[in-house]
């Protein structure tokens, strides 16, 4: 990134670097980069690199440019549990950091998020990534210029690859850029972790860092195209701040009946929707966010023909909410993540809850389990143990 690269050739704004002069006396030469692999997680900041042995966690890789700069944003969000930097997309194995900054390698710069799908969703962080680069920049991010530096989602999975399609079809739709959107969606492949040295700059450098940050130009462009509110502070707020898209994406996405019930709390047919008989072993999803909510293993026929379960997979993604709309009061539940109107619940259910989620099946999108693996939700295939 800029401050790292002072004096190569590619650099246009040698004015800037001089300000950062003083950032390489914390940085080992490259001569010194043989903690690279590392987690880099010796010290206070950031999560502990235990949490590549936890199961539950899932991966998601981003490029915005300077990795430096995209890890405090994720690593502050509630259900991230840790963000690594490194260099992936490219050929050559186990490069360093003097290689990828050539350009050669045709490696990005990169930053590795391991979070907790029932804590937080893929699209939290698609939108947390959107809001912290300039998506139609191809020849780099703000001062830092060079391939290595363009922006890419990198995914995992078919479902995170069709998240990531469609919030970036959002995003040229909104209109808020007046130039094309060329970050790249590409699939996963290896990634290697950095240098330790890079690892949680932010927190062992925060001074330099949030000097660079606004001197390279990244704070004033996202504060310019997104408000008073950089995204790095919004990212410190709970997600329970619900991340909702726009209506006109919904009506796109979604069929008449998925946003009638989904947004206008409406109720499908009892007998005439698709998933009130279904017997497969598999999860139920949120047909908006992609956030589990429903395990097979819990549905049950409750002759009333709609889907309905004894509980959700976490209690944590439903929220519950008093209905007097009939006249009668009742519990109507909504997912956490989207607040999508799901349904209600009553306690008329059998053992061992005694409760019947009754949900509509437009509210659901069902990931049968031979699938769970290559749609993104492996953590949870442990449900059918």
């Amino acid at each position: 990134m800029f401050i790292k690269q002072t004096g190569r050739a590619h650099r246009t704004f040698l004015a800037v670097a001089v300000l950062f002069i003083t950032a390489a006396a914390f940085r080992p030469d490259s001569g010194q980069a043989s903690d690279k692999g590392s987690s880099g997680r010796d010290h206070d900041c950031g999560a502990s690199s235990s949490s590549k042995e936890n199961p539950d966690l899932a991966v998601a890789t981003f490029a915005g440019g300077c990795f430096w700069c995209m890890e405090s944003p994720f690593e502050k969000l509630d259900g991230v549990a840790e963000v690594q930097s490194g260099y992936t997309g490219g050929t050559q194995p186990n490069p360093t950091y003097d290689e990828v900054s050539t350009g050669a390698t045709g490696h990005f710069e990169a930053v590795q998020v391991r979070y907790d799908p029932q804590r937080i969703t893929y699209q939290q962080l698609l939108d947390v990534f959107w809001r912290e680069i300039d998506p139609t920049d191809a020849g780099g991010q703000f001062a830092d210029r060079g391939s290595q530096y363009r922006t890419a989602i990198f995914y995992h999975s078919e479902s995170q690859r069709m998240l990531a399609e469609e919030s970036k079809a959002a995003l040229e739709r909104s209109g808020r850029f007046k130039r094309p959107i060329v970050t790249e969606i590409v699939r996963a492949g290896p990634f290697y972790p950095a240098e330790n040295y890079h690892q949680d700059y932010y927190c062992k450098h925060p001074n330099l860092y949030e000097d660079y940050r606004t001197r390279s130009g990244r704070q004033g462009f996202l504060q310019r195209e997104w408000g008073l509110e950089p995204q790095s502070s919004t990212a410190r707020k709970s997600t329970e701040e619900k991340v909702k898209a726009s209506e006109d994406e919904l009506k796109q996405r979604l069929t008449p009946m998925q946003y009638d019930v989904t947004q206008c709390s409406a109720t499908e047919r009892p007998f005439a929707n698709e998933y009130w008989d279904n017997k497969a072993e598999g999860i139920y999803v949120d047909v908006v966010s992609g956030e589990p909510l429903f395990s097979s293993r819990d549905k049950f026929d409750s002759g009333t023909g709609w889907p309905s379960f004894t509980r959700p997979i976490r209690q944590e993604s439903i929220v519950e909410h008093e209905d007097n709309s009939l006249f009668m009061p009742r519990t109507e539940v909504r997912s956490q993540g989207a607040d999508s109107h799901l349904g209600h619940v009553f306690p008329d259910g059998p053992a061992p809850t005694g409760l019947r989620y009754c949900i509509n099946s437009a509210a659901l999108r069902f990931i049968p389990k031979e699938r769970m693996e290559e749609e993104g939700y492996g953590n949870l295939l442990k449900l059918f143990e």
